[in-house]
């Protein structure tokens, strides 16, 4: 029990992708969609409490950037308590309608307001999604405003919703998947691919584990853009009640214009360079924040000798003086 909570819990981003395509596909039937999307748990956010600051508002107006949030409840509970293992970035480019993954490993040192230098994961725990937000805001100097949130319980009914999705095994990932003897390409079922992407302890660690789960959110998105309107209405109908989020329906129609050019283009682990420590307990270190900062800024937001805020500067120096870590 306590080795699969450790691991993956949901890939959120499926859930935006399942949105647009159900404005796409459905076009004008605005009421029918509308009460769809009233499946979903809704909740307000203040703006003044997500940590974006005037210079990532201003630099960062070509995107929008939406954060997902995988926790480790069993239960449909989403608020404090629980931890989000799963943390994504999805970068939209408002111009070129690119779609960049961003996966940020668990246990990444950060500054959490309130708490101090911590374990990223923990920080929705602290504070649900408004203090999870106000961390990566604050740390990577992002405009994050919306989020999505679900639960582990979740993955399953989604990867089994779409008829499983097939993905290429290792001899290495074997033993880590109930019913595959062999390496080969295989059709996964909800709980093999829920094992397959929650895979920690093989070559890569916690930083293979993350790209499995953008290898699997990606081949759940391709096969969902083959479904008709029949198919895809089941299973929105299946996945939009397990859902948190602060992302509307008017939210989703302003999307609508652009979703035949939107592509995911690229997926990246973050930090680009860490290194473990253990102090009261295993961290991963950025080497540095601030070098981490602005490669992230550079190579997803093509912002060329992008210069991070005060606050990065700051926690960064902080980091380093704590763990002696800066190269």
């Amino acid at each position: 029990m306590a080795k699969e909570r450790k691991g993956l819990k949901i890939f959120g981003v499926i859930i935006i992708i399942l949105i647009i395509l159900l404005v796409a596909i459905l076009g004008g039937m605005y009421w029918f969609i509308h009460s769809k999307l009233e499946k979903m748990q809704q909740v307000d956010l203040k703006e003044e409490e997500l940590g974006v600051s005037a210079q990532a508002e201003e630099n960062l107006t070509d995107f929008r950037n939406i954060a997902i949030f995988g926790i480790d409840s069993r239960e449909d509970t989403y608020d404090r308590g629980n931890r989000s293992d799963c943390i994504i970035i999805a970068s939209i480019n408002n111009k070129t309608k690119e779609v960049k993954l961003v996966s940020v490993y668990r246990d990444t040192y950060v500054q959490i307001q309130g708490y101090g230098l911590d374990k990223i994961t923990h920080a929705y725990s602290y504070g649900s999604a408004p203090l999870a937000i106000s961390t990566l805001n604050t740390n990577f100097d992002l405009n994050i405003k919306e989020f999505i949130t679900v639960n582990f319980d979740a993955v399953k009914d989604i990867i089994d919703s779409v008829g499983g999705i097939s993905m290429p095994i290792t001899t290495e990932e074997v033993p880590h998947i109930a019913g595959i003897t062999k390496a080969g390409t295989y059709q996964l079922t909800g709980e093999q691919a829920l094992s397959y992407a929650r895979i920690r302890y093989a070559a890569g660690g916690d930083y293979k584990r993350t790209e499995r789960m953008r290898d699997v959110l990606t081949a759940v998105a391709n096969k969902v853009k083959t479904f008709d309107i029949s198919r895809l209405n089941k299973l929105v109908d299946t996945i939009l009640p397990r859902i948190y989020t602060n992302i509307t329906a008017s939210d989703v129609f302003s999307m609508m214009p652009s979703v035949p050019n939107f592509k995911i283009t690229e997926s990246i682990g973050w930090p680009y360079e860490t290194k473990g420590i253990t102090m009261d307990r295993w961290y991963g270190i950025p080497i540095t924040l601030e070098s981490n900062v602005i490669r992230l800024h550079n190579e997803v937001f093509a912002e060329k000798n992008y210069i991070p805020s005060e606050t990065v500067k700051d926690i960064s120096n902080r980091i380093v003086q704590k763990t002696g870590y800066s190269k």
